[in-house]
């Protein structure tokens, strides 16, 4: 790889913003193998779950740890690394980085520090749960995480009403049954569809209103890593609204 060169005319590196299996670990690109195999060093939300795809692909990269923990001074000591000429991927544990992980940081920074980003694509969990959940997906929203306490959530989801798009969440598996019983109250019993661990093993796809749902959970053991795809408010419900309003 070719170093870019800063205002100085010195060589400068570039973060390449990698993405990783969400689970089997032959989702991933050609160019994602060769980029990890070339860069100097790899920042990675766990080393330990890191290393395991290295290993499996006989990766010798080094491997250091940016993850939430450390990311308020690990971001300067990765972009001095940069600023030095070394090129540096960036990986999070599962799917693309920046995306409700703490990448979004050192992203920030270094478009801050005027450092070259290279988007190196594969598999995002989001985008493979709407490929198969069946509802809208010409227009929809990434929203991710809501918040972990109930009454910030439950807010959350009150501005969420008024949304006509498919709308993507993320979910941890002991706030899951909370979080949809909320979708429930505020959002109504919308379709949805409700997609565990996929790429992997025990991959499950569940479908349904949101009362169907809960009800194929009651007896299930809830664990895993699970993206909710809710359906937008019908058309119907938006001219009733706009007709109340007036």
């Amino acid at each position: 790889m070719v170093a870019d060169k800063d205002k100085n005319g010195l060589a400068q590196g570039k973060i390449y913003i990698v993405a990783t299996p969400i689970g089997n670990l032959e989702d991933i690109t050609l160019r994602a193998l060769r980029v990890l195999k070339e860069v100097g060093l790899i920042a990675a939300e766990s080393r330990e779950h890191t290393g395991k795809l290295c290993r499996y692909y006989n990766i010798k990269t080094p491997i250091t740890s940016y993850n939430s923990h450390n990311q308020h001074f690990k971001g300067r000591v990765l972009l001095e690394k940069v600023n030095l000429g070394l090129d540096i991927a960036l990986v999070s544990d599962a799917g693309t980085p920046g995306l409700s992980d703490p990448g979004s940081r050192l992203i920030r920074e270094a478009i801050d520090a005027n450092i070259r980003l290279v988007p190196i694509p594969g598999v995002s969990a989001s985008l493979a749960a709407l490929s198969i959940c069946g509802l809208r997906t010409d227009r929809f929203i990434f929203v991710g995480f809501l918040s972990n306490k109930k009454g910030r959530r439950r807010k959350e989801l009150e501005s969420l009403r008024p949304e006509w798009r498919t709308m993507v969440f993320f979910e941890s598996p002991h706030r899951l049954l909370k979080m949809l019983t909320d979708i429930y109250e505020i959002l109504g019993n919308r379709e949805i569809a409700l997609a565990k661990e996929m790429t992997k093993v025990f991959e499950d796809v569940k479908r349904g209103s949101v009362s169907k749902v809960l009800s194929l959970l009651k007896d299930e053991k809830i664990r895993g890593e699970y993206t909710i795809i809710v359906e937008g408010r019908k058309e119907k419900e938006r001219h009733l609204s706009v007709v109340d309003n007036r």
